[in-house]
C-alpha cells in the first residue's frame, strides 16, 4: 500500500483505547503513520485458522503509550474510548434486529465459504493420494478409511428388542454380521480401476443433506466501514500517561529514528535508523531521570550485551534547567535537543 492509497486518512484520526492499550484498526491509518510519522507499532492480531501461532500476525496494531502520546502532541490523532465509541456508533444509532440478523448472516456466509474451500483442499489432497497409489498398482498401502464412506456407520453394539434377540438366537433373523459388506468394501477394485474417491461420495452426501460443511467462526478484525469519531472538547487534555523515559523516546524520534519495544534485549526501546523492515537496530535504549542513581553492573551488563549483539547501549534523560552546566563543559540545557535531552552511548571494547 502506497501513500496514494492512504490519501483518505483525515487528521486528526482516532486512536482507540481499550483496556489501557492504544489500538489502530484501519489498515490505511496503520500505513499512513508508518510512512509519514515513523510509527511502526506492533501487530497483535492472530489468524483465525491458526490462533496459537505468533509468527505471522495482523491487524490491529498496538501502539506504545509513548507513540500515542507523541501523535496526540503533534495534533494528528486523538484518543477515543473504544467501548464507548462502539456503543454510541452501533447501539446509539438504533441498530435494529433486521440489521443485526443481516450482519450475522453475512458472517455465517463468509464462514461457510472458508469451510468449503478448506474441505475442497482436503478432498483434493485425498484424491491426489489415491490417484498416485492407483498408478503404482499397490492397493495394500491405501488406508482402509479411504475406502469407507464418510457416513458409513461404525461397528457398535446396537440394543435390540427382546423379541428380535430371541429370533436371532433361533436362526430366524438374517445374519447381519456376515462380513460380506466388509469384503466388498475393502477388496481391490475389479480390473484395476480407481475406486470412487471420497470427494465424489462427500459431494453426493453433502448435496443430499443440503447442510454443507460446518461454517468457520469469523472474527472481524475491524468494523467496516471503520469507526470515525470526531475529537471531543477535552480530547486535547486527554493525553496518554507515559513513563519517565518519554523525553528520550521523543528525542530519538525527532532525530528520525524508528522506535520499537526493547523487551527482547532487556531494555526499554530499540532505535532503528530507518524502517525496521529494512534496517537492524543501532541502539538499545534506556531512559532515566537526570539525577537517577543506577547500579554500575547494569551499565556494564548493558554495554556488554549491546556490543555482543552489534549494537550500542544508549542511556539518556532530560536535563534539569540550571543543572546542565555542573560538569564545567559549558553546555547548556538545550544543547542536547529541543527538550534538553542528553544521551550517552556505551560500547564495550575488546569483544
Amino acid at each position: 500500500m502506497s501513500l496514494a492509497d492512504t490519501a483518505a486518512v483525515e487528521e486528526p484520526f482516532p486512536i482507540f483505547e481499550l483496556a489501557h492499550r492504544f489500538i489502530l484498526y484501519d489498515t490505511a491509518t496503520i500505513t499512513y503513520v508508518r510512512a509519514k510519522y515513523n510509527i511502526a507499532g506492533v501487530l497483535i492480531g492472530g489468524l483465525p485458522q491458526a490462533p496459537q501461532q505468533n509468527v505471522f500476525l495482523g491487524v490491529p496494531l498496538e501502539l506504545m503509550p509513548e507513540e500515542a502520546r507523541l501523535l496526540c502532541e503533534k495534533g494528528v490523532a486523538h484518543v477515543v474510548d473504544d467501548v464507548k465509541a462502539h456503543k454510541q456508533s452501533f447501539l446509539g444509532r438504533g441498530l435494529g434486529d433486521e440489521e443485526r440478523r443481516a450482519y450475522q448472516a453475512s458472517l455465517r456466509k463468509q464462514g461457510q465459504a472458508a469451510a468449503g474451500q478448506a474441505a475442497k483442499r482436503t478432498e483434493d489432497r485425498k484424491k491426489a493420494g489415491l490417484t498416485k497409489l492407483a498408478e503404482r498398482g499397490d492397493w495394500n498401502d491405501i488406508p482402509e478409511d479411504m475406502f469407507r464412506s464418510p457416513r458409513a456407520p461404525t461397528k457398535k453394539k446396537v440394543k435390540r428388542p427382546t423379541g428380535e434377540v430371541d429370533a436371532a438366537a433361533n436362526g430366524d433373523a438374517p445374519n447381519a454380521m456376515s462380513g460380506d459388506d466388509d469384503e466388498q468394501l475393502f477388496a481391490p477394485p475389479k480390473g484395476g480401476l480407481l475406486p470412487q474417491s471420497g470427494l465424489s461420495r462427500t459431494t453426493s452426501n453433502t448435496s443430499v443433506s443440503g447442510g454443507g460443511p460446518e461454517p468457520y467462526a469469523i472474527t472481524p478484525a475491524t468494523s467496516y466501514p471503520p469507526l470515525t469519531s470526531a475529537p471531543s472538547d477535552d480530547a486535547a487534555l486527554k493525553l496518554p500517561d507515559v513513563p519517565p523515559s518519554y523525553p528520550l523516546f521523543k528525542h530519538l524520534h525527532e532525530n528520525e529514528y524508528f522506535m520499537a519495544p526493547g523487551l527482547r534485549f532487556g531494555c526499554q526501546y530499540m532505535a532503528y535508523p530507518g524502517d525496521p523492515l529494512r534496517f537492524h537496530s543501532h541502539f538499545l535504549c534506556n531512559g532515566m531521570d537526570w539525577d537517577q542513581e543506577f547500579d554500575l553492573q547494569d551499565l556494564v551488563g548493558g554495554g556488554r550485551l549491546g556490543t555482543g549483539v552489534k549494537k550500542g547501549f544508549l542511556i539518556g534523560g532530560q536535563v534539569r534547567i540550571g543543572e546542565a552546566d555542573e560538569s564545567g563543559d559549558g553546555q547548556s540545557a538545550t544543547d542536547g535537543g529541543e527538550e534538553g535531552v542528553r544521551t550517552f552511548c556505551v560500547e564495550w571494547g575488546g569483544m
